[in-house]
């Protein structure tokens, strides 16, 4: 039986209008439809009720929306700019929801320009695929099977969390579907780089929603037994390294900044002995001479070139950590980038003693090529918080840096062999049985510039990083459950 749908739209950005609800009442498939809205007199609208509310995403408006539902399926068109339904669009969501039973469908669409549509590919869901601002495109469709289980289910009240809050308690029972094909189109209305859009959940405005995700995402984790206490702290011991600290620097054609980041390393000053270990993967454009450049006149430099030539950073990092030079703590600088200051790795490894933590992790500065500040300038990553950073951080797309590791511990855990998320895969793995230690003052300045690997990727390649990191947080999650269940 292919029920019919009741359709919710959420008036965000400008008033819903007559010309698309005239369109969408022609659509055989839709029961009611619904306009949530903070404003306005919707007694003119013909065809469509209107529901009041004071925050489009609190508990209170899903509240409203499941009660709503009644037989039918639920569909919340949460942007309406330029919507126009594709053919059969909601003959088609009918049936694959009841063919494949999911608790939520979504699927591609179209982004309307001036003269063509393009192709907007979205990406499977999966275990991991957490994090809040996972991208299920302008129209998602719940089950209204989902919506039994879940019906008025009053707590925790959130103001912002309320649909975050939802899709997750629906994940734990029912799959999420990604319909791989493209069933509506939508005016763009985010023209920023992706390089822009990483850092909007650090701003100071955004930290009172943060905290709702962080608590309904805690939640989740109770609920599927993935919740972990905080790690254990470390002993050291005194292990025969060469040196008490290794900056590490992987870098491949970087000609233009290697110089300025070996200058930074070398210039720190601390109490102890400290190398720098540059892993040059085969750079083609006088990286190399750089490089030997600085080891001819300080022997404190180390140029490794890997045999293997199939090395990402990852792979540059496990080289760097398993060389017999490598210093009890290894200390990351990416090759872009250099240490706000001489004290960096001081003050780095004084965190290691004090903290006994198996990982240390700095804040940043985001800047220009000639290191003048931009926004939103410094990254401190305080929605950390040592009672429940470790697994907040499954929800967030990174740590921060500078990074820096007790070399025993990273040498076991190692780095993936990729060049994206490598970090975060190890960060996550160390975090699950160990404490991480934060400094929340800016360490380093971390340079944006046009080659930057995330500065503006092309969808294909963002969903690529994307789908990656969703799959270290299932590998994560399961390890997280095993090893509550005993049976890591």
């Amino acid at each position: 039986m292919n029920r019919k749908i009741n359709l919710f739209i959420f008036e965000q950005h400008d008033e819903v209008s007559n010309e698309l609800l005239i369109k969408l009442r022609k659509e055989s498939r839709l029961n009611k439809i619904y306009v949530l809205t903070k404003k306005g007199d919707y007694s003119q609208l013909k065809g469509a009720e209107a529901i009041f509310t004071e925050s489009f995403f609190s508990s209170k408006t899903f509240n409203e929306i499941i009660k709503e539902s009644g037989e039918n399926h639920t569909a919340l068109l949460f942007e309406h700019e330029g919507f126009e339904a594709g053919q059969f669009c909601f003959e088609r969501i009918s049936e694959i929801i009841e063919q494949t039973n999911s608790g939520i469908i979504y699927s591609d669409y179209y982004l309307k320009g001036k003269d063509r549509r393009q192709n907007k590919p979205l990406i499977d869901y999966q275990i991991g695929s957490v994090r809040d601002e996972f991208d299920f495109g302008a129209l998602v469709t719940i089950n209204r099977n989902a919506l039994k289980i879940l019906r008025i289910n009053k707590e925790p009240d959130f103001r912002f969390a309320g649909w975050y809050d939802l899709r997750l308690k629906i994940s734990e029972n029912f799959k999420l579907f990604h319909v791989r094909e493209p069933l509506y189109s939508l005016n763009r209305i985010d023209f920023r780089k992706s390089g822009q859009k990483q850092f909007d959940y650090v701003k100071a405005d955004n930290r009172t929603i943060q905290k709702e995700m962080e608590t309904a995402f805690t939640n989740h984790l109770k609920r599927i037994g993935a919740f972990l206490n905080h790690g254990s702290i470390i002993e050291y011991f005194d292990d025969n390294f060469p040196v008490e600290a290794s900056v590490i620097i992987p870098v491949k054609n970087r000609v233009q900044t290697i110089g300025a980041a070996i200058k930074s390393a070398l210039s720190q000053t601390a109490n102890f002995n400290f190398n720098v270990i540059v892993v040059n993967n085969h750079s083609t454009d006088g990286t190399k001479e750089v490089i030997e450049g600085f080891s001819a006149v300080d022997k404190r430099v180390i140029q490794i070139v890997p045999e293997r030539k199939d090395l990402g950073i990852g792979g540059c990092w496990n080289v760097a950590i398993n060389d017999y030079r490598c210093g009890k703590f290894a200390v990351q600088l990416d090759s872009d980038d250099v240490y706000k200051d001489e004290q960096t790795l001081q003050k780095i490894v004084d965190a290691f003693y004090k903290e006994q933590a198996a990982m240390v992790i700095g804040s940043y500065t985001l800047t220009n090529f000639n290191f003048e500040k931009i926004p939103p300038g410094d990254i401190l990553h305080d929605e950390w918080t040592q009672e429940n950073g470790h697994n907040n951080a499954l929800r967030i797309n990174g740590f921060g840096a500078p990074r820096a590791f007790y070399t025993p511990i990273i040498r076991n855990v190692r780095f993936p062999n990729v060049s994206y998320g490598e970090d975060y895969a190890v960060g996550l793995a160390i975090s699950r049985r160990y404490k991480i230690a934060r400094i929340f003052e800016p360490l380093y300045y971390c340079r944006r510039w046009e080659n930057n690997t995330d500065n503006d990727l092309p969808i294909e390649k963002l969903n690529e990083y994307n789908l990656y990191k969703d799959s270290i947080r299932t590998i994560e999650i399961l390890a997280r459950k095993a090893l509550n269940e005993g049976n890591e």
